[in-house]
């Protein structure tokens, strides 16, 4: 099993994340990415506990310490007063109660540390501007992968770490267009030095009011703060991590929404505003064909609102390659893999639809903790990729 040619899908968190993976248990990998640079965009994204325990396995644990924030409380404020409705313990007691800590970083520093421990292992691991177009079974169990460069590759093993629209997935199951589920986005990074320090207490927190929801929290050292807006709409479906918007726009859609939180998005810089439409699918029964499998997005979707989408994907990593570590097959394996790793992950898609449903229906005049959903109240951060039965 250790002289598998493995093809990975996308350089994206997830396919990076299995890259070193089954590189530390002894594979050798390639990882495709249709880009012609590394890079990744996008923001603020939280490592929780479950996560972090890979990431660690990694070797990055004094990496997360370097760019991560650990926030020591966590809260949910009152859209209207800004009053905090529910406050929650972070920093120390992630770790002491699960083994690991709990992070918030940004997303572009994470994904340059994971493509840099997987090119020091092999310079020639991650291969750009290769579009897959094409997938084809050969002699065997062997997978032929058709480039839109013209080039052609082959497999033992592929597997598809490429996204909400993952073109494997499509190639695998046939095409199926997500489904636009009401809600938009906005995002924005603001400077610190631009705001005064007491507008963020506690250092991490989610706004809840109706039809929408506002989460803001600190990184790189505390000198940007990220924020993302959830709102209800129906007049706007575009998709993408980069299209522009306005502050003024962000601002017209939480109107009349309290002061501190309305002076954040006034400081985001020009240009540094953002949108995009979430889109969903539903559960996917079948992950694997042939020897071709999905992970992450690709498999299985979510919506923001546990902030588990990137941590899935990382716990399927380093799941898939304990599974191929430990089995004397390719069928064996990515049937450990599923069967480790459907049910989970289906389960958290489903509860994150209902969370932001519950976010944006709640009343947060009689809000209390006991009813706050969260990644922590569901359980989902004691789960250990590392140690979990297969």
């Amino acid at each position: 099993m250790k002289r598998l040619r493995i093809a990975i899908i996308g350089a994206g968190i997830a396919g990076l994340t299995t890259a070193r993976a089954l590189q530390l248990h002894g594979f050798r990998v390639r990882v495709y990415e249709q880009a012609a640079a590394l890079g990744e965009v996008g923001a603020g994204l939280t490592i929780s506990p479950n996560a972090t325990h890979v990431l660690n396995a990694l070797g990055l644990a004094p990496v997360l310490e370097r760019i991560g924030m650990r926030p020591e409380r966590g809260g949910v404020k009152h859209w209207r007063s800004g009053e905090t409705l529910v406050e929650i313990l972070r920093g120390n007691e992630m770790l002491q109660r699960y083994g690991a800590a709990y992070f918030q970083v940004h997303r572009a520093d994470l994904h340059e540390a994971l493509a840099g421990t997987v090119a020091a292992a092999d310079p020639q691991a991650i291969v750009l501007a290769r579009r897959v177009v094409g997938l084809r079974s050969v002699a065997g169990n062997v997978t032929q992968l058709s480039f839109a460069s013209g080039s052609d590759e082959t497999a033992d093993l592929v597997i598809g770490a490429d996204g909400l629209r993952s073109r494997v997935r499509e190639l695998l199951f046939g095409a199926e267009q997500p489904r636009f589920t009401g809600y938009i986005a906005f995002r924005g990074l603001v400077p610190m030095d631009s705001l005064p320090s007491e507008i963020v207490v506690p250092s991490s927190c989610i706004s809840i009011g109706p039809g929408r929801t506002f989460t803001r929290y600190l990184l790189r050292g505390g000198r940007l703060l990220n924020y993302v807006g959830l709102s209800e709409r129906d007049d706007w479906r575009e998709e993408g991590w980069s299209i522009s918007c306005s502050a003024a726009e962000v601002l017209g859609d939480y109107e009349g929404w309290y002061e501190d939180m309305r002076r954040i998005v006034r400081a985001t810089p020009a240009g540094a505003s953002f949108k995009w439409a979430l889109f969903d699918r539903d559960p996917l029964p079948e992950w694997t064909r042939d020897a071709v499998a999905l992970i992450g997005d690709a498999a299985h979707p979510m919506l923001p609102f546990l902030g588990q989408g990137a941590a899935m994907g990382i716990e399927d990593a380093w799941v898939l390659a304990r599974a191929f570590a430990d089995s004397a097959s390719i069928p064996e394996a990515l049937r450990r893999y599923v069967e480790a790793r459907q049910q989970r992950t289906h389960w958290v898609m489903q509860k994150s639809r209902e969370t932001g449903l519950s976010y944006h229906r709640a009343d947060p005049d009689n809000y209390a903790g006991q009813s706050h959903q969260s990644a922590e109240s569901l359980g989902l951060m004691s789960y250990n990729p590392l140690t979990v039965a297969l």
